[in-house]
């Protein structure tokens, strides 16, 4: 990640754009506080996000949606498609279905809704950093009751984890993932490291035929996991 030093604890660059100048300066100011986490610039609209972004090559990008100039999708596009090593993360007051699939089909990597605190925000900038997905609570279940209601993906309903070939810790952690919670903290309440976390994940991903997480949480939901 970008900042780090030999021997030094890696350092997650972040770009802050947010037209709201009270904003922008209090996310710098909340972020530059943690110690694993550098704030390297920020933009008034998401043309600046983007130039800065160019300029920059920042781990991630908390990124509001209503901006001037280039608003918020336009500059997850063109920076998904021109900086793919950069995470964007978006931070907006708006959690509306035409916000949210907007933005994801731009290539943000989160969604958070600006009622989020401070630690829900610094976790999530990790887990865009690390290659993770992350949702607002709310998000998380307007997507996966969009997915749910699609045909396309998840296996039958009717069939059970059990059924399937789903261990008891594997189904322990799907049923986590249905309630929002991000690697660390199934890893957490698990009592279990990250890494085997994610040994289960890419276990049930496979026995579910799913391709990524969020088609995972629409089977979990299906068949009453997690509510």
């Amino acid at each position: 990640m970008g900042g780090a030093n030999d021997g030094a604890a890696e350092v997650i660059t972040v770009v802050v754009a947010d037209d709201q100048t009270i904003v922008r300066e209090g996310l710098t100011t909340v972020l530059s506080l943690l110690p694993d986490i550098e704030v390297v610039g920020e933009a008034r609209d998401g043309a600046e996000a983007v130039e800065l972004v160019a300029r920059c090559a920042p781990d991630v990008v908390l990124m509001d949606l209503r901006m001037p100039v280039l608003d918020g999708v336009a500059a997850t596009a063109a920076i998904a498609a021109d900086h793919p090593g950069t995470a964007v993360l978006v931070l907006t007051t708006y959690a509306d279905d035409e916000s949210i699939a907007g933005a994801l089909r731009a290539g943000a990597r989160g969604y958070l809704t600006k009622d989020a605190g401070r630690r829900e925000i610094a976790t999530a900038v990790r887990s865009v950093a690390g290659g993770q997905s992350t949702f607002a609570a709310e998000v998380g279940q307007r997507l996966v009751a969009a997915l749910a209601a699609q045909t396309v993906g998840p296996p039958s309903p009717r069939r059970s984890g059990p059924e399937i070939g789903l261990s008891a810790r594997e189904l322990e952690v799907l049923t986590l993932m249905a309630k929002g919670h991000n690697n660390s903290e199934i890893a957490k309440e698990l009592f279990i490291g990250i890494s085997t976390v994610k040994t289960h994940i890419g276990s049930l991903f496979a026995k579910l035929q799913v391709r990524d997480r969020a088609q995972a949480i629409a089977y979990a939901h299906r068949i009453g996991l997690g509510g």
